[in-house]
């Protein structure tokens, strides 16, 4: 049973009561951080994004990025934010500050872009919303990171490189928090986090087309627990690695 079946209601906050606990860019940002992990819904129907939202869930992973892609997205994150307040919902491909609008309107506690642009990571920030501009080229994260976002998403990985490319951009921006996207799977998840990645974008490798599909609730959440797991075991794997030493000063 999906959190509750959708029904056509307006996504304006003043129709209906705010959480007294709803939490703040910073609240996101740090259970962004403690779960690292980032389910990206892109699917055909509000159906589908509703099931994939309560499949993946249910396997540990109490966040959701819903994409503008999604057939009446804005209103599936109405919904979410309604029926499931223990859910982190986000907004995803957001375009243009007038999308950021409404996503906000609708209960979204933040807003993530493909590419960067300076006035939706404004936006965000003067609404008190987590924000994740996408970057690719380290001139492009440069930029982003100095327009103050949470995060800064790389994306396409895969086309770059993959895990070695995140530890590239990690060298010269080693205090920039960095989410990994585009190409991230069960097998590759590791090597993203030991690369230093803060957190990762899964899409269709968490949220297979043919699961949804046949409705495989248990696939999922399967497919979920083994990404919280892997995550959790990376990190423990990197605490664990000596620290490395400081360099000499210059005389």
């Amino acid at each position: 049973m999906y959190f509750r079946s959708l029904k056509r209601t307006s996504t304006s906050r003043n129709n209906y009561e705010e959480d007294e606990n709803s939490m703040s860019r910073e609240d996101v940002r740090t259970r962004i951080e403690e779960i690292g992990i980032i389910p990206a819904i892109r699917v055909s129907s509000t159906e589908d994004a509703l099931f994939a939202a309560e499949s993946v869930a249910s396997g540990g992973i109490p966040i959701v990025e819903l994409t503008m892609t999604v057939p009446g997205a804005i209103d599936v994150i109405a919904h979410l934010v309604r029926s499931a307040p223990r859910l982190i919902v986000g907004a995803g491909t957001v375009w243009n500050t007038e999308t950021a609008r409404r996503c906000l309107d609708a209960g979204a506690q933040f807003l993530t872009s493909t590419g960067f642009d300076p006035h939706i990571v404004e936006f965000a920030i003067q609404n008190d919303m987590a924000v994740f501009p996408g970057a690719l080229t380290p001139s492009e994260v440069m930029m982003a990171w100095k327009s103050g976002p949470d995060f800064v998403k790389v994306f396409p990985c895969a086309q770059m490189g993959g895990a070695s490319y995140v530890k590239t951009l990690k060298s010269p921006f080693p205090q920039v928090p960095l989410i990994a996207s585009g190409g991230v799977n069960q097998q590759n998840v590791a090597e993203f986090i030991l690369a230093g990645a803060t957190a990762v974008g899964v899409g269709a490798h968490l949220v297979p087309k043919k699961a949804i599909e046949l409705r495989q609730t248990q696939r999922i959440h399967e497919l979920a627990v083994r990404l919280v797991t892997t995550v959790r075991e990376s990190r423990a794997q990197m605490a664990r690695r000596p620290p490395k030493p400081k360099a000499e000063p210059r005389p």
